[in-house]
């Protein structure tokens, strides 16, 4: 891992202060400092970039090596004075402590997804933090890079401590398939400025912004209050849910290969998160019509020269083989599953999120008391097991669906085959049974005319009778018996001797020609 130059991470931590005061200008920071007031957001934003750039900055100076157990539980906490100190710059924020949490940890992390120290600061600290809307029912603040590579979340303390104590298990997770649709953890920071504290946490970004996203969607897979609010449907770009799904679209068809893909990864990833006793997560799910507008390529687009971070599209979360190193070339549809309703051409873009809830005590107690007042079985809030059935059943069942554009018509193809295959049968069947009738007609006018003594010159007719009156027997029950045998059962009929008068049919007929023959004439009585 290639290490930075003190002087390039002190330009960096510049660069991310100079950003911020030309955002927050007019504000007396100064005097905020000197007051202890509480910090405004755009402080707590320049304090956030300055924090993490100084933490990677540092890492930076420590030797590469394997990570060991008691890394994921270290926190590292240095103080950052407004005048600066030996070991930290000086600022225009004010006094605040930065604490790092499991550092070594989430550099492996990092590297594991290809992300480079220099790329990390440059995305966080080159630009100002873009803020986003909470369409849940958390306090939690979101940033977004200007770069849409990484968002930066605020969690609770209780959130924080849980993702620490579950990093053992990530880690063993990610080293054993980084194609998932859980979030991917970069960095996990506390900030504490004029007696608030915040934590953050930096994650990958699901949704790009140079997407237009024409419906969002917030699924968990429950009914109950699963509706978005009026406040949130006034939204130009508003987050709905599970029962605005049912009403909104039919579900979401993909073609086989992808289907199987996305709920193979779904099932896996699910079984991880009940393994950590883990409930009440989302699934995010964004949806871009091609139909509708064409794509405009903005800023981020003009900024970012390549992916930065692997496995970090949709596409690539669900399909191909780990062992690949480079990452999908950047393109027009920035990593979209294709996808269809209806006769709209869609691009899907998902993630799981949320995953920080454990069935705790609280959880235990919110279930049981909403299961007082509702079914407990649609209630969000449930055991990790059956919140797993429940999110996969809704997904497979009704968000998404496996398409087959060939089958009808290959259906349709076997049909008209087998119709014009027993049509043709029937037309050379037909003239072949109305010859054989005639024969049949002009043997018996023959033997009733006395003509029957002329088999005696033909010595195989007895023998080649019986066998073709057997053979046409078993063709007439091989044609009753299936409709696929019937030509070639006529085939085999055609090269046979026509059918004639069984032996026993013929002597019972000679003995009574002789007998009437032989019979006197007796005269008849007026």
């Amino acid at each position: 891992m290639a290490e930075l130059p003190s002087n390039q991470v002190l330009s960096v931590q510049k660069m991310s202060t100079a950003t911020t005061d030309s955002v927050e200008e007019g504000t007396k920071t100064s005097k905020m400092s000197k007051d202890h007031k509480k910090p405004t957001a755009s402080i707590l934003r320049g304090a956030i970039q300055l924090g993490i750039g100084y933490a990677v900055g540092n890492l930076s100076s420590k030797p590469d090596r394997d990570v060991l157990m008691q890394d994921f539980s270290v926190v590292e906490s240095v103080f950052l004075p407004s005048e600066g100190s030996n070991l930290t710059p000086a600022h225009h924020y004010p006094d605040f402590r930065l604490k790092t949490y499991a550092p070594l940890a989430f550099r492996y992390f990092r590297e594991l997804f290809g992300i480079k120290p220099d790329d990390y600061l440059y995305s966080i600290c080159n630009e100002p933090l873009i803020e986003l809307s909470n369409p849940g029912a958390s306090s939690s603040w979101f940033y977004l890079t200007s770069d849409d590579e990484f968002i930066i979340k605020t969690v609770q303390h209780k959130e924080a401590e849980f993702l620490q104590k579950l990093l053992p298990g990530y880690y063993m997770n990610l080293n054993q398939n980084r194609r998932t649709l859980l979030p991917k953890f970069y960095g996990l920071y506390c900030i504490q400025c004029s007696g608030a504290t915040i934590r953050v946490v930096v994650m990958n970004n699901v949704l790009p912004r140079a997407m237009k996203m024409h419906y969002k969607y917030d699924l968990k897979g429950s009914s109950y209050k699963r509706r978005a609010s009026r406040k949130e449907r006034a939204k130009s770009s508003p987050t709905f849910k599970d029962l605005d799904f049912q009403e909104m679209h039919e579900g979401l068809h993909f073609d086989l290969d992808r289907y199987n893909a996305l709920m193979k990864t779904l099932q896996r990833d699910c079984r991880v998160l009940e393994s950590f006793k883990i409930m009440d997560y989302s699934l995010l799910l964004g949806i871009h019509v091609l139909d509708r507008k064409p794509l405009s390529r903005g800023s981020r687009c003009d900024s970012r020269k390549g992916q930065k971070v692997l496995y970090s599209t949709a596409l690539e979360s669900i399909q191909g083989s780990v062992k690949d190193p480079e990452p999908v070339a950047d393109d027009d549809t920035f990593g979209g599953i294709p996808a269809k309703h209806k006769d709209e051409n869609l691009l899907i873009f998902l993630g799981i999120i949320d995953i920080l809830q454990s069935y705790r005590f609280i959880k235990k107690v919110e279930h049981s008391w909403k299961a007082l007042v509702h079914d407990g079985d649609t209630v969000s809030v449930h055991r990790p097991s059956f919140y797993a059935d429940r999110f996969l059943k809704f997904m497979e069942s009704t968000v998404f669906k496996k398409s087959h554009p060939l089958r009808g018509a290959s259906s349709r193809r076997k049909r008209s085959s087998l119709h014009a295959v027993k049509s043709a049968s029937q037309e050379f069947l037909s003239p072949q049974k109305e010859e054989k009738k005639e024969e049949k007609k002009a043997q018996s006018m023959d033997n009733l005319d006395g003509n029957f003594y002329s088999s005696s010159k033909q010595p195989d007719l007895l023998p080649r009778t019986a066998v073709s009156f057997e053979s046409t027997r078993n063709d007439d029950e091989d044609l009753e018996n299936s409709e696929d045998r019937r030509a070639s059962s006529s085939t085999i009929a055609l090269d046979d001797p026509l059918p004639s008068l069984s032996r026993s049919q013929s002597e019972s007929e000679l003995d009574v020609y002789l007998h009437h023959r032989d019979s006197p004439r007796r005269p008849s009585w007026s």
